[in-house]
């Protein structure tokens, strides 16, 4: 793959995927990065050798362009662009809560557009991100999507867009629920006489080590759990009030509460008129 990518915004995320994309060997030169203001533009410069400029119409020139701004700021940013996207470049949109009725109205309805969700942990390349395309996406440009965001994390396809809700509630949303659960079990370390350090340190590496033997184990994250768990140990004393307490049912409506807000979200993001009010 050697096309020109453009990233219309150069926040965290695109400054993730650029970093993601440097570091596997694409080359630099193919990647051009816009802004508001050069301090962050210069910035990316210095770190990964790619072109920036504060000029969107410009950009809009290459061959992928990564929608990258603020949803709020999404119409108001890609309106002035759609006379610049007539060679008909693929379009990946990272901005949460928009649909895909929105983009193609605002940028053009025969155009090539992938709508992903990433999570934070793309910032340090461990990020999970679905992706759905467009009718108007062939196999090669759904693989060039697939390459940019994989630069970052694993990726997903799915076969429908309102399963994007889904992923905002698992993985979108998920990061912030493993922060609380490890809030939780720094605190109650340290009421039990471990010093903060020493409870934030064993938490966050029992955090990193069951979500690795997850990764690489072959069997199920529910056989994983039973392994740990002896008959009439501490471990099983442990998930035995979690059970009692409800913890399944309470993830599973705090997700759907997630995921019902997305729809909201996207209902107010999504205004598809082309006028100057989002």
């Amino acid at each position: 793959m050697n096309s020109s990518i453009a990233f219309i915004g150069a926040g965290n995320m695109s400054g993730a995927i650029i970093g993601g994309l440097v570091k596997r060997g694409y080359p630099a030169t193919l990647i051009t990065a816009t802004g508001r203001t050069l301090p962050k533009l210069e910035a990316l410069n210095a770190e990964y050798g790619v072109n920036y400029t504060t000029d969107n119409e410009a950009a809009c020139a290459a061959d992928i362009i990564v929608v990258g701004v603020k949803p709020q700021m999404l119409q108001a940013t890609v309106l002035p662009l759609r006379p610049f996207l007539k060679h008909k470049p693929l379009i990946i949109s990272v901005a949460a809560g928009i649909p895909m009725s929105s983009l193609e109205s605002w940028m053009g309805e025969e155009l090539a557009i992938v709508r992903c969700m990433p999570n934070t942990p793309s910032l340090v390349q461990v990020g999970a991100s679905g992706l759905f395309a467009n009718a108007h996406t062939n196999k090669e440009e759904k693989d060039a999507a697939e390459h940019i965001l994989s630069a970052v994390g694993i990726v997903e396809w799915l076969k429908k867009e309102d399963l994007i809700d889904a992923v905002i509630a698992v993985s979108g949303s998920g990061p912030a629920y493993y922060f609380m659960f490890m809030e939780a079990m720094i605190a109650a370390g340290i009421a039990q006489g471990l010093t903060p350090s020493t409870a934030r340190e064993l938490t966050i590496q029992t955090a990193l080590g069951a979500a690795s033997l997850a990764q690489q184990s072959d069997v199920d994250v529910s056989e994983l759990r039973r392994r740990v768990m002896s008959p009439g140990g501490t471990t099983e004393q442990a998930v035995f009030s979690f059970e009692q307490q409800g913890l399944a049912k309470m993830v599973a409506t705090a997700m759907a509460r997630c995921a019902d807000r997305a729809q909201e979200m996207a209902a107010e993001l999504g205004n598809t008129n082309t006028g100057d009010k989002v």
